[in-house]
């Protein structure tokens, strides 16, 4: 089974979550993603010597776990739901044994993912376009739902992402999105050598998450986290820079709407 453009990068997100788990200082650790690369057949020359894109990938990480580890403490039972969420490894990381998570992503993505990380009785894989509202049906355990949208967005164009949210709207009454959205500037001018090679092009962002409540009214914008605060967790010296204004607005940001 061959993976194309886009798909290729949720391997060099596994790959740099199983590189940083190896190391001495790691913040998080995925034996899952450990497992996973060991069997994939895919070389990773590239991604390893993408430094920026490694980085990126584990600020991300750390921000999200621990975003997503302190909803599960406040919804012990809740719905999660991931949406393209490619080789995602977090319910291995996260699970408290009650949560029952979704993850959704295209056929072939999906049938990749099932060779390597099998569903279970609370996690099942769903083999929908994010843009296809049919996922939404499948749903069918829907305890305080939180949705994850992370490392898609920017592969998409403006009219994907309104559909997106609109399709949450339209199917749950209550919920909340953590969104991953890459600044503007940062689409015309980052450059990650490994998702180049995949031939995936960053099209779309916007600098503030509250700028997604102009798509859809119903969700009330809380607050942008910014990754720099990941990268603090993970490279402590790094902290002197990226407090300065101009490079925090070029940083992924997580925006956090409720419904």
């Amino acid at each position: 089974m061959n993976l194309e453009g886009v798909e290729k990068t949720m391997l060099l997100t596994l790959f740099a979550k199983a590189k940083h788990s190896q190391q001495k200082n790691h913040k998080f650790y995925d034996s899952k993603a450990i497992e996973v690369i060991s069997k994939v057949d895919y070389d990773f020359s590239i991604a390893e010597k993408d430094k920026f894109m490694q980085m990126g990938t584990v600020a991300r990480t750390i921000v999200l776990d621990e975003m997503v580890g302190n909803y599960i403490d406040a919804h012990p039972e809740c719905t999660i739901v991931n949406i393209a969420s490619g080789m995602d490894t977090r319910f291995n990381r996260l699970d408290n044994g009650k949560v029952n998570w979704y993850n959704v992503d295209l056929e072939n993505s999906a049938k990749y993912r099932l060779k390597f990380i099998e569903d279970t009785d609370r996690v099942k894989t769903l083999a929908y376009s994010a843009m296809d509202s049919g996922w939404a049906q499948e749903i069918a355990i829907r305890n305080d739902v939180l949705f994850i949208v992370e490392g898609l967005t920017m592969y998409l164009n403006q009219n994907d992402v309104e559909s997106i949210i609109n399709i949450i709207d339209a199917n749950f009454d209550t919920c909340t999105v953590f969104m991953e959205i890459m600044p503007p500037v940062s689409v015309k001018n980052t450059k990650e050598e490994s998702i180049e090679d995949t031939d995936s092009k960053f099209i779309w962002g916007v600098e503030k998450g509250s700028e997604l409540t102009k798509f859809n009214d119903n969700f009330k914008w809380i607050k942008d986290v910014n990754l720099f605060d990941g990268v603090n967790v993970y490279k402590p010296h790094y902290r002197i820079l990226t407090w300065l204004p101009m490079l925090r607005k070029r940083m992924d940001y997580i925006a956090v709407l409720e419904k």
